[in-house]
């Protein structure tokens, strides 16, 4: 199997030197290596949706009011994104396969954890541990992208990672309802233990090696990591990139987290709320798939104007259903199909840009960008469980409000971009 060309990687950056930038040279790519690296990225997010379904339940069998039960959705969604903060410099620095082993590693434990777990304290800190473990294959796996592509090319491989990441959480859910109803919640973190153990023996036999090299041996990582992180914190349009991400992904998370609590109070139980969500995250592949075709002759920042804009629309679609008294699980979930579509336009050229500001600090940018959608995640699923959830309506709006955020850090983007443009002209 050919090996990947190692990728140069700076950690310190003098205020006046500029980055050293990577041009990744062609590597073939089999394709058990591409679903080998698909399957890495994607496990973060199915062991985070399977068991959405028995929370429906949870309350119940565990005793616990709604809040607690959000929690452990939250404690998932935080350490997902904490430890990829950590993940992302570290693979930088000691190699992607190595920092990915280790965190399927964890995610196995965690989730055989779960499985065992007597009482709901007990859940949530396995949930915390099986996320910190899922981390590594979300950041390791954008920073391989980074790795192996460039340009267009880079942006139109987020959109394939996109159309597979757009199946996990419908699939997901159907499965983990139906192994819920016929062999109990337990079965879902009993299959993601097997799951982790897989992809940990296929990663360290496909995957290629990268090993960082030019890094001052007399430096500690925590030294470089800290180094990194306030050069990218020097970039605005890095962090516009983080903004967009961060609450587009927030909104997404607050409609998994409340979806399955407002078709329970339409009469829609465990086994049937992964057919309803299903609709959004469908949609989420068409407009990455239109993405991986347009975004050549659009360009990124148009493909990302559309996709604010269809965001918006299925929202305020949405809300204005919510009034009309009507109550049907498809007047809930149908007009989100253009939320759908709308993240579908908007996520692969976020991702690519965020990856691509400073493409020695790949991993760096990978972390930070995660950590911040899985933080915001976090706040929004456990601000669902504070919410009424009798109807749409409350759901809709915070998904809005999340909404509008990102659409104001695009139009500071665009128009910085616009300014630098007539400053070069």
């Amino acid at each position: 199997m050919p090996s990947m060309p190692s990728m140069r990687s700076i950690w310190y950056w003098p205020d006046n030197a500029a980055p050293m930038q990577h041009t990744p040279s062609p590597t073939p790519l089999r394709p058990l290596l591409i679903a080998t690296l698909l399957g890495q990225i994607a496990f973060g997010l199915v062991a985070m949706t399977i068991c959405l379904p028995s929370m429906q339940e949870w309350g119940a069998i565990f005793d616990a009011g709604q809040p607690a039960v959000q929690l452990s959705f939250s404690a998932y969604v935080l350490m997902f994104g904490l430890l990829q903060l950590l993940y992302g410099p570290l693979s930088d620095r000691y190699g992607r396969k190595v920092v990915l082993m280790t965190g399927l590693a964890v995610a196995c434990a965690g989730s055989a954890m779960a499985a065992l777990a007597p009482n709901l304290d007990a859940l949530i800190a396995a949930r915390a541990i099986q996320g910190a473990g899922s981390a590594a294959g979300m950041v390791v796996g954008r920073s391989m992208v980074q790795d192996l592509f460039q340009g267009p090319h880079r942006t139109r491989m987020m959109a394939y990672i996109g159309m597979v990441m757009g199946l996990c959480p419908p699939l997901a859910m159907v499965i983990g309802g139906q192994l819920h109803v016929r062999l109990g919640w337990q079965a879902n973190f009993v299959l993601m233990a097997a799951l982790a153990l897989l992809l940990l023996v296929t990663g360290w036999r496909v995957l290629p090696a990268h090993r960082a090299v030019a890094m001052d041996p007399r430096s500690h990582w925590l030294g470089d990591m800290g180094a990194a992180y306030a050069r990218l914190a020097r970039e605005p349009v890095f962090l516009l990139y983080v903004v967009i991400l961060a609450m587009t992904t927030g909104a997404f998370y607050a409609f998994l987290a409340g979806a399955p609590l407002v078709l329970g109070t339409y009469g829609v139980g465990p086994d049937g709320v992964g057919w309803y969500i299903m609709v959004v995250p469908l949609s989420y592949i068409v407009g990455n798939f239109l993405t991986s075709r347009m975004v050549r002759r659009q360009g990124d920042h148009r493909m990302m104007a559309a996709g604010q804009v269809s965001s918006l629309v299925g929202i305020a679609l949405m809300l204005a259903l919510s009034q009309t008294g009507l109550t049907s699980p498809l007047v809930f979930v149908l007009p989100l199909t253009l939320l759908g579509l709308g993240h579908g336009f908007l996520m692969p050229p976020s991702l690519a840009g965020s990856v691509g500001v400073l493409a020695g600090l790949a991993g760096a940018a990978a972390g930070v960008a995660g950590v911040m959608q899985q933080l915001t995640g976090a706040v929004a699923s456990y601000m669902v469980g504070l919410l009424p959830n009798k109807g749409s309506a409350a759901l809709g709006l915070l998904m809005m409000a999340m909404t509008l955020c990102a659409f104001g850090a695009q139009w500071l983007l665009r128009s910085r971009d616009r300014s630098h443009n007539r400053h070069a002209a």
